[in-house]
């Protein structure tokens, strides 16, 4: 994008909305996006019964024979932690209606599985004990609740009575199951962190039947007994409330800007992404991201002022993938090394100019600035105006000096290079990371 040096990157100057409620939010930047429940079976992404129309009595099958008899919760717990991640959020209920919990409120439910048992506690307890923070998703949606009016994106949208079948079911009655079921989640399972819930489509409209958004959840609703039930737990943005600020979510892109709250302030932000293109487990997937992909994905949202929720689609026995397994190695070499560029870091001060090929991350509270080099330059990287400002230069990954020139007139190509310059001496082989980071220390 940029052509020169010198080029200067467009940069936000305001500072992100404060609130000690997402202090620990922030800090953690990293964390695992769980999306688990009976599509595992057909292992061909989680909106299949959308996708595919599959009535509740052709989608029983999957409920009948889910049974994750190699589920270690433990495991997952343990490559969580060592991949970097400081919480996690799990697909509670995802838009199937079938939850992974003992809800009171239905039978469609985990333990009336050949699993018989409440599978979300195992998980909860095995996150707990490595000190990873809770957090539930929650759908909006849900395809097998009589009372869930169809509509646009409703797996029998086009059965021939879908107008007819509307007329007995009452999305109130519904709206109350959901706060009820809200009020078990955050009553039995000690401290959540993050109610995460999904989503609203208002504007959408299918032969008559429109889509839903806050009248139908009775947002407001929901909201208010979160904050009653659990004050402390941070809510995200897709109860169809652009005037109440909570987490922000893009999701499968990067911003290159952070977002703003509906006031204009940058809001408080998490782009929830995929290790391949689907979030739930699917067998036959093949467009996983590579090793590099991934760490610059988590570099790139960071050095915007964002988190990054990486997710894990389980297999119906109850294990990651191995190519899952793959990326969330890949992350754990990275991040014991380079984690101090990530955690509590933020975007750059705007005098602080990226350079071609790399992305910088900046700690406040250290005053050190970090040099993702995602582009290995030939032995030399211009800095723009830290010429004066630097104590020392250092390779992240072992602590090595970089040394550095201040001022220099010309680039390597005879380019001129700007006033207060600084370039980097760097080596010509590439280090054995996948992403090389150089922390300045300043003065």
């Amino acid at each position: 994008m940029k052509k020169t040096a010198a080029t200067k990157a467009k940069k936000c100057t305001t500072k992100p909305t404060a609130s000690n409620q997402y202090d620990w939010f922030t800090e953690a930047r990293f964390g695992m996006f769980i999306h688990w429940g009976l599509y595992a079976i057909p292992a061909n992404n989680e909106w299949i019964r959308n996708h595919k129309e599959i009535s509740n009595e052709d989608y029983q099958k999957y409920f009948d024979n889910f049974n994750p008899d190699m589920l270690d919760a433990k495991e997952w717990a343990r490559m969580a932690k060592e991949a970097g991640m400081k919480y996690f959020v799990i697909t509670t209920k995802h838009h199937e209606g079938f939850c992974l919990w003992d809800s009171k409120h239905t039978d469609y439910k985990a333990t009336n599985t050949p699993a018989k048992r409440d599978l979300l506690k195992e998980i909860v307890d095995a996150f707990r004990a490595e000190g990873i923070k809770i957090g539930f998703y929650y759908s909006l949606l849900d395809w097998h609740h009589p009372e869930f009016p169809i509509d646009p994106i409703h797996p029998l949208r086009n059965h021939p009575d879908a107008l007819e079948m509307n007329k007995t079911r009452d999305v109130r009655k519904y709206a109350k199951y959901m706060r009820n079921q809200v009020t078990e989640l955050l009553t039995n399972y000690g401290k959540i962190d993050i109610m995460w819930f999904d989503f609203s489509y208002p504007k959408d409209m299918y032969r008559g039947m429109p889509g839903k958004g806050r009248n139908d959840w009775e947002s407001e609703k929901i909201v208010a007994l979160v904050k009653k039930l659990s004050p402390e737990t941070i809510i995200n943005n897709r109860l169809d409330l652009p005037e109440y600020k909570s987490i922000v979510t893009p999701e499968q892109f990067q911003p290159e800007f952070p977002p703003r709250n509906a006031d204009g302030t940058i809001a408080v932000w998490e782009g929830c992404q995929t290790f391949s293109g689907s979030w739930g487990y699917a067998r036959d997937e093949e467009t996983w991201k590579s090793e590099k992909q991934c760490i610059e994905m988590l570099i790139k949202h960071v050095a915007r002022g964002g988190n990054l929720i990486m997710n894990v689609g389980p297999t119906a026995r109850g294990y990651f993938d191995y190519r899952a397994v793959e990326r969330l190695n890949d992350f754990a070499r990275w991040m014991k090394y380079h984690s101090r560029s990530i955690y509590g870091c933020t975007m750059a001060p705007e005098e602080f100019v990226e350079p071609n090929g790399a992305r910088y991350t900046w700690n406040p509270k250290t005053k050190r600035l970090y040099v993702h080099i995602t582009d290995w330059p030939l032995a030399r990287l211009h800095l723009s105006g830290l010429a004066g400002k630097i104590s020392i230069a250092q390779f992240l990954h072992d602590g090595s000096e970089i040394n550095f020139i201040e001022n220099a007139k010309k680039a390597w190509n005879n380019e001129d290079l700007p006033e207060g310059t600084v370039t980097l001496r760097l080596p010509i082989k590439h280090p054995n990371v996948a992403i090389p980071v150089v922390e300045l220390v300043l003065k």
